[in-house]
C-alpha cells in the first residue's frame, strides 16, 4: 500500500483506535497515540519520534514524554488486541511465534541492560532483551500479541536500581521460556487459538518448555540444538515393582525405569547414524525466491521419544533439515504433531532406531 491508499483508510483507522480510548485516563495521550500510529503508517523516510512529531505539528518532546511517561493500562490494551485477533483473524492454519529480540545499548541505565548474548550483533554485548508472542496466518496477516522485558537476575535482586528505572516491584527475574509460557497462556485465555506454535532453539532446548506445551494440548514444531537428547527407538520400560535382571535379592524398584543400557542419544547423532534416518531419502522443499535465487532445503523425519522424568514420552517427530546450497547449514526440529504413533505402527522397519 502507498501513502494515498493508507490515507484513504483514515476513517477506519480512527474507528479502530477508538476501541483503545479507555486504555488511557486522559484525552491528551489518546491524541498522541493517534499521532504516533499515523506517523508509523506514513511515508516518512524516518519514523522516529522527532520526524513523526514535526510532521504532525506536535513538539517532539511532547511525543517523547507520551512514549516514556504516559499513564496507560497495558494489560487492558493487550487484552483488546488479543480479542480482536481472536474475533477477526482466527485461521485453522495460524501459527504462534515465540521469539526474543535484542537491542544493543550503551551505559547501564536502560531497564534490563547488561552484557549478554545479543541477537542483533550476534555476540555477547551490552543489550536489553525482550520476549515476544506473535500470530501469523497463511494469508499474510501478522500481529504481535504480547511482549515482556527479560529482567536479568542481578537486576531483579537490586530493587533500588529497578525503582530508579521505573521497573515495577512485580517485575522479577523469570527465564525466557517461562515468560513465553505465560504469554501463551494469557493469549489463549483471551480467546486466541494457536493451531501451531514455533520457536527457535533458545526455547526448544528446555525440555520443561516442550512438556508444558504438550500438557496443554498445544501442537508445535520447534527448533532444538544438536545436543538435545532422546530415543528414535522406544526403550523397554521396566514396570514398578520389578527387580533388575540377574539380581536375586534387594528391594524392588518403586517406580518405572528404563534399562541402564538404554542411553539417550544426541539428535545430531541419531539423524546421521540411526537406521530410522539412514534408510530414508531426502525430500526437497522450495522455501522462497530471493534476489540471490531460490531457497531450497531438504529434510527427513522419524519418530522420536523425549525423556521425561527418566522415561520416554509418547511418540514425537524428529526432523533434520539442511540447506541444499550449503549442506553445512543444518537444523534440527522436534514436533508433537499427530500421526507419529500411527506411522510407527505402519512402518516396514518397526525395530529401526538409535
Amino acid at each position: 500500500m502507498d501513502a494515498t491508499q493508507i490515507a484513504d483508510l483514515a476513517p477506519q483507522l480512527e474507528q479502530y483506535l477508538v476501541d483503545f480510548d479507555d486504555c488511557f485516563c486522559r484525552s491528551e495521550p489518546m491524541a498522541h497515540l493517534r499521532t504516533y500510529v499515523k506517523g508509523q503508517l506514513s511515508d516518512l523516510p524516518r519514523k522516529s519520534v522527532e520526524p513523526i512529531a514535526l510532521a504532525a505539528g506536535t513538539p517532539p518532546r511532547t511525543l517523547q514524554q507520551f512514549l516514556a511517561d504516559a499513564d496507560w493500562k497495558q494489560s487492558l490494551m493487550r487484552e483488546k488486541v488479543q480479542r480482536i485477533v481472536a474475533r477477526d483473524h482466527a485461521h485453522s492454519h495460524a501459527v504462534g511465534l515465540i521469539d526474543e529480540t535484542s537491542f544493543a545499548k550503551k551505559g547501564d541505565k536502560t531497564p534490563g541492560v547488561k552484557r549478554q548474548y545479543c541477537g542483533a550483533t550476534g555476540k555477547l554485548d551490552n543489550c536489553c532483551v525482550s520476549v515476544h508472542l506473535s500470530y501469523a496466518t497463511p494469508g499474510g496477516f501478522h500481529a504481535q500479541l504480547d511482549s515482556e522485558l527479560f529482567l536479568p537476575q542481578d537486576w531483579a535482586e537490586d530493587r533500588e536500581r529497578c525503582k530508579n528505572c521505573g521497573i515495577p516491584d512485580d517485575v522479577v527475574y523469570r527465564p525466557k521460556w517461562q515468560i513465553a509460557l505465560t504469554m501463551h497462556e494469557r493469549a489463549r485465555a483471551n480467546g486466541v487459538s494457536f493451531p501451531w506454535m514455533t520457536f527457535d532453539e533458545g526455547f526448544g532446548l528446555i525440555p520443561a518448555f516442550l512438556h508444558t506445551l504438550d500438557d496443554r494440548g498445544q501442537r508445535y514444531v520447534g527448533e532444538v540444538p544438536s545436543n538435545f537428547v532422546g530415543w528414535c527407538k522406544r526403550p523397554e520400560v521396566r514396570p514398578a515393582g520389578s527387580r533388575r535382571r540377574g539380581v536375586r535379592k534387594g528391594p524392588c524398584s518403586r517406580t518405572a525405569q528404563v534399562p541402564d543400557d538404554a542411553a539417550v542419544s544426541r539428535v545430531d547423532h541419531l539423524c546421521h547414524y540411526s537406521p530410522a534416518f539412514m534408510r530414508q531419502r531426502w525430500e526437497r522443499f522450495h522455501i522462497k525466491d530471493t534476489t540471490k535465487g531460490p531457497t531450497v532445503w531438504e529434510a527427513k523425519a522419524a519418530i522420536f521419544y523425549l525423556k521425561r522424568n527418566g522415561l520416554p514420552t509418547r511418540a514425537h517427530w524428529l526432523i533434520i533439515a539442511r540447506n541444499v546450497l550449503d549442506r553445512s547449514e543444518v537444523k534440527y526440529f522436534i514436533s508433537n504433531a499427530p500421526g507419529a504413533r500411527r506411522w510407527r505402527c505402519c512402518c516396514k522397519w518397526p525395530s529401526a532406531g538409535g
